[in-house]
């Protein structure tokens, strides 16, 4: 059963998804649809009461819960409660919110653009560039982190055809390109950046960016050609694809005399993107 993750927002707030492609069909995390029409700071606590609430009435919703893998804020695979568009339609009947029509509206929208995007992926692109830009980036930032979700595509399509396991194994993999190539491992990078559960990538200047890409890219094709087996021989090349970029990382470093790995997060970039703007209009 093939499953494809992503975000869309919902009044500038995060709302996960999931799309089921043997069955046509859009599952949405509860939880995060209780935060946008709340507004609550405390989204399980008010889900675990409603769920309660549903299965005392008996209500056939109830049933409908389905426990899928999302992408949590930390980055990691977890299971959350979801809903199909139908379903959740009737768990927002039980939300008393003045979001709540807008909601059902915004809902049939994003429910149909699956059917748009099947017929021109391009679209995919559009929207999660819109959904970037909303969020206060620059353009060639988006461009560039738009290329590297299609460069980290590639490098999990190989993982996965060395039989590794999604979730776990991939952190760990991806933790060894990180430390080959940025002398961080993922876990003091977003310390670094100050970071917690946002995504590391999101919080990447350009650079880092284009660094980030080239040791994925370089493990993909150490991978492509050596085609190991296990999940130590899948470790080696992934260092050998962060050593190799840690080379041009150190030769920049030597030429510009500063460091590329930066403490700048998503808030900085952002704010100096807002600088620029207003740069420009003064003059």
């Amino acid at each position: 059963m093939k499953k494809s993750n992503s975000v869309v927002l919902f009044n500038q707030k995060q709302v996960r998804r999931l799309y089921d492609e043997k069955k046509e069909t859009w599952y949405f995390s509860v939880i995060d649809v209780i935060e946008v029409l709340t507004d609550t700071s405390i989204p399980r606590r008010y889900w675990s009461d409603l769920k309660i609430k549903l299965k005392n009435e008996g209500s056939e919703v109830y049933e409908k819960i389905v426990q899928l893998k999302m992408t949590a804020p930390d980055g990691k695979q977890r299971e959350t409660d979801s809903f199909s568009t139908e379903d959740l339609l009737r768990v927002v009947q039980s939300i008393p919110s003045p979001k709540a029509e807008p909601f059902k509206l915004w809902l049939a929208k994003v429910g149909y653009e699956r059917i748009e995007e099947t017929e021109n992926p391009e679209l995919s692109f559009d929207r999660a560039m819109k959904t970037y830009l909303q969020k206060g980036y620059s353009k060639e930032w988006v461009n560039q982190r738009l290329k590297s979700i299609e460069v980290r595509k590639e490098l999990t399509d190989e993982w996965q055809e060395r039989e590794m396991k999604e979730g776990l194994e991939y952190a760990i993999l991806t933790d060894e390109i990180t430390r080959a190539w940025a002398d961080k491992s993922v876990r003091d990078y977003k310390k670094f950046k100050g970071l917690k559960k946002e995504n590391l990538r999101d919080n990447m200047t350009n650079l880092e960016l284009v660094l980030n890409m080239l040791a994925e890219a370089s493990t993909t094709e150490i991978s492509k050609k050596k085609k190991p087996q296990g999940l130590e021989n899948n470790k080696q090349v992934a260092r050998a694809g962060g050593i190799a970029t840690r080379k041009a990382r150190i030769e920049i470093e030597k030429q510009t005399g500063e460091s590329v790995i930066t403490a700048k997060n998503a808030e900085l970039l952002k704010d100096i993107k807002k600088r620029s703007l207003s740069k420009k209009k003064v003059i």
